[in-house]
């Protein structure tokens, strides 16, 4: 049996601050064999740079993945051809660069991973990720031993539609985006783990990681403002899972949250 920690969307420094303090002993004391994590907000709440992603990995992050927020730190599109060990989604157009997948080995077992963006309520251009997961699992089968899908998505619809698109064909399908840890992990029948949210590792007294007071000034008014990431309640949030080796399947997944 391994075991896999997908750590949902890292929030500023008090995300990356959590998973530095925390992350080593997890490790450890869970027998972990692999772990991911969202990074895609690790910048001040918006974006990632070189300098972080590196930080972040040397944290004992062995993968970073990314969402919708990918290009929104100015030169990181000059950085992130560099980066071996992480990936943007795999359904933004072919031009964009980086990485569209992933693969990481531990005991002799290689998992492949990509992130597809969903399209329902987000900006960015992509291609369709039910399309886009079904293309990825055929170039990656032969290349690992287990593949998870990430689907960095708004809406839960789109999410769980995607888990029951790919039940069989992938060891998990894990939601990412919405920060807000959901209560519905669970194995498909045919063996693929599924969450429609993972959550997301950083400050839990706020909005979704952000100061309380200039969110609520906006709903009420609607004028622009500056929303700093916030600082109380820090949690690593994340699925864990475990996945038998022999068959490549989920035997379990269950929401993981650690407090500072």
């Amino acid at each position: 049996m391994l075991k896999l920690l997908f750590i949902g969307d890292i929030v500023g420094r008090p995300g990356r601050d959590i998973v530095a303090e925390r992350l080593p002993r997890l490790r450890s004391e869970l027998g972990l064999d692999f772990v991911i994590a969202n990074a895609e907000n690790a910048a001040a709440g918006a974006g990632i740079t070189g300098a972080l992603a590196k930080s972040i990995l040397e944290s004992g992050v062995d993968a970073i993945t990314l969402g919708d927020h990918v290009w929104d730190q100015r030169g990181w599109e000059n950085e992130i051809g560099e980066m071996e060990r992480v990936c943007r989604p795999a359904n933004l157009p072919a031009s964009n660069p980086g990485w569209d997948h992933l693969i990481i080995e531990a005991r002799g077992f290689r998992v492949a991973l990509f992130t597809v963006l969903g399209r329902q309520y987000m900006g960015l251009k992509a291609d369709c990720p039910f399309l886009c997961a079904d293309r990825m699992i055929e170039q990656l089968r032969a290349q690992a031993d287990a593949i998870i899908v990430e689907i960095h998505a708004e809406a839960t619809s789109e999410k769980q539609a995607l888990g029951w698109h790919l039940d069989g064909r992938v060891t998990a399908v894990l939601g990412t985006h919405t920060h807000v840890p959901t209560a519905d992990a669970v194995v498909l029948p045919q063996g693929t783990a599924y969450i429609s949210d993972v959550g997301m590792t950083g400050p839990y007294a706020s909005v979704l990681g952000r100061e309380v007071k200039p969110v609520i000034a906006k709903f009420l008014d609607g004028m622009p403002r500056r929303f700093e990431v916030a600082e109380g309640d820090v949690r690593l949030s994340g699925a864990l899972i475990e996945i038998s080796a022999s068959m490549a399947r989920a035997e379990k997944i269950e929401l993981l949250s650690v407090r500072k």
